[in-house]
This record gives structure tokens, sequence and C-alpha cells, in this order.
């Protein structure tokens, strides 16, 4: 799918301008990025987590992508206040949150999700991995872990038909789009990294192997809604790991799941301002949109001025707007302790910007 703009723009006015992504009208280039709140007992989204997305659309973000929210099969999660997107009633909360949401005039994503490696042996259910490891050494606070399940095609078959039952589930909610959880260290993402996945079948050994299951996800989602996935090189326990060590290889996997149906790359950066890889400029968005053609989002630290002050990460922003290296901008956890803050960017008001702080993460919703 293409993107459109109108009219050309540059530095906030660009973070500010309407654009067309994938088919999808935004307000503007302003993304929240999904962040975990663990505020939906049984998996069921409540009124108030109506509000909480509601207050950040109406503060000016022009696509809301939801927290992680977990598809519809046992081997999941153990968490049973993170939100689920199944028939019934999680549907129809989720119902209510898009109804808020539009009525605010924003646009929002169902992130679809599946821990891996990282589900915890509460109701003895073992973890489902690629090749039975997290690839790195276990901490001690995972000794009694459930024992890993290595995936057998059949299973892989189990978790498409789910993804694709819950991107059913999402339409009928009232989703405007669909992202595809590929990061960090969950499960779509074991499947991309060579550590994880040790499999000698079609779905391990090259780039294009290894991107297979995440592709198959895709195609299985395809044709709901317009379709985003979010990918990273780094995870959560492993932040120098690496999916991609070239631009080559890094084009082999992107192409693979442009060529299923992504529509939209969602690169996910620790640090948004970094280089992917030396002797270019562009960052993991960059590169996503330069290899494949299609739209990119941006994120990683944005708005935490402790880390790059604001003034040079708006000019950064502005710049790789302009020149086309990525085409929406998402923040994270400046929108937990400050739900105006995109407002207050394309205002110009930096002087009631307030710096995010770390006690707001778990007190502010």
């Amino acid at each position: 799918m293409t993107t459109t703009t109108r009219p050309a723009a540059t530095g906030l006015t660009a973070l500010a301008s309407p654009v067309t992504i994938a088919g999808l009208e935004l307000p503007n280039r302003f993304v929240m990025a999904p962040m975990t709140r663990f505020r939906s007992p049984g998996g069921v989204p409540t009124d108030e987590v109506a509000a909480y997305y509601r207050r950040r659309a109406g503060n000016g973000v022009g696509l809301i992508v939801t927290e992680g929210t977990l598809v519809g099969h046992p081997s999941a999660s153990h968490e049973t206040t993170v939100p689920r997107m199944t028939a019934g009633a999680a549907e129809e909360g989720w119902r209510k949150v898009t109804g808020a949401v539009h009525a605010a005039g924003g646009r929002i994503a169902t992130q679809l999700w599946h821990l891996g490696s990282e589900r915890r042996p509460v109701d003895g259910i073992p973890a489902w991995t690629p090749s039975g490891t997290t690839g790195t050494p276990e901490p001690a606070s995972a000794a009694g872990s459930p024992p890993m399940r290595t995936m057998s095609t059949a299973d892989i078959d189990a978790i498409v038909a789910a993804f694709a039952e819950s991107a059913r589930v999402a339409a009928r909610a009232g989703f405007d789009a669909i992202e595809i959880h590929a990061a960090h260290g969950y499960l779509l993402d074991e499947f991309l990294w060579p550590a994880t996945n040790r499999r000698t079948d079609a779905f391990g050994g090259s780039p294009a192997r290894r991107a297979a299951f995440p592709a198959e996800v895709i195609r299985a989602v395809r044709g709901e809604l317009p379709v985003i996935i979010r990918f990273s090189q780094f995870k959560e326990r492993a932040y120098e790991a690496r999916i991609a060590d070239s631009p080559a290889e890094l084009e082999t996997i992107l192409t693979t799941l442009a060529d299923a149906g992504a529509d939209v790359f969602h690169a996910s950066q620790r640090r948004f301002w970094e280089p992917a890889f030396p002797g270019s400029r562009l960052n993991l968005a960059g590169w996503a949109r330069k290899l494949t053609g299609r739209p990119s989002i941006t994120v990683g630290s944005i708005g935490l001025t402790s880390d790059f002050p604001a003034s040079r990460a708006m000019a950064r922003l502005g710049e790789g707007l302009a020149d086309g290296e990525f085409d929406l901008v998402a923040a994270g956890r400046i929108l937990l302790g400050n739900p105006s803050w995109a407002r207050l960017v394309t205002e110009g008001r930096p002087a009631e910007i307030r710096d995010y702080e770390k006690a707001h993460e778990d007190v502010y919703f």
C-alpha cells in the first residue's frame, strides 16, 4: 500500500500534518507505542482502559497502538490482567475502547501478542518456543520455569489460527488496524533470532526461513485490517542481540514479511537517533522503509530528554520525516506521565512539557 501526504511539511509542522498510511487516514503523525498496563482483569478491558486511551487520542495522538493483547490460545501467556482479543466479554470491552478513541478523533490498532519463552509456570502450561531455548543464560529468578515446548508444525498451525481468529475479533470490535508483535524476544521474534531458532525444518536456518512463521501469521490476518508489524534487533534480556548483522540480511527478513502482506513496519529501537548499521545515518525504521518501500514508524526514547535533548530530538525527527526516512513517530513512556505531550509539542509549548519521571509509570493511568 502507498503513503500519501498533504501537503509537504518539515520540522514540527510535519509531525502535525495529516497522512494516509496503508489506506488509513490519520490526523497527524504521532503514534502511541504499546505499553502493558495490567488493568484488564480476566483479560477484559474496562471503562477505565477506554478512558486511558481516549485521553491520549484527545490530546493529539493520531494513532493509538494498544498494549500487547493476547491471542486466544492457552500458551499465549500466564498473565490474568493483560487484555485478550477473544470473542465475548473481551470483544465487548474493546468495542468501548475503539468507540472512545474514535469519538476523540483518533485511530487505533491492536497489538496481537504471544509471549513465547517469557511465559511463566503458574498454571503448569509449558512455554511454546521455536527450539526450547531463550538464547541467553536464564536469570536466577527463572528457576522453576516450566519445561519449554519445541513447537511442532501442528503447533505452528495452531498459533497461526489463533492470530487469525483474534484478527477477526479485532475487526468486529472496531479497530482500524492490527499490529503483530514480532519484537523484544517474544514468540515471533524468537523465530527471527538465530540464538533462539535452531530449527532445521522450513521454519529455521536461513533468514528467509526464520521469517517464515511470522510471514504465515501475517498472511493469516491479512484481509481483515491493515497490518503493522513491530520488529526489533534487541531483546528484553539481550540488548545487544541482532536478528540481522547487515542490511542485506535485514532485507531478506523484511521483504519476506512485506511479501506476506505487512503494510507498515514499526521499528523498535532503544534510542531512535542511533544508526542501525555502520556507514549510514539511517535508523532501523529508515532501513525498513529503504529496503521494503513500505511506510515505517520510528520509536525509541522519544521525549525522554535525559537521553537526548528535546531540541535535538525534534530536529532529528523533523529531518527524518522531511527526508522520507520514516513516516510516523511513536512515543511511549512520556505519554504515561504526560498524556498531552503530543499536543504541546505541535503547539510549540516546550515550557509546559515535563520530562518523564519514573514514578509516574505505575501511578498514572
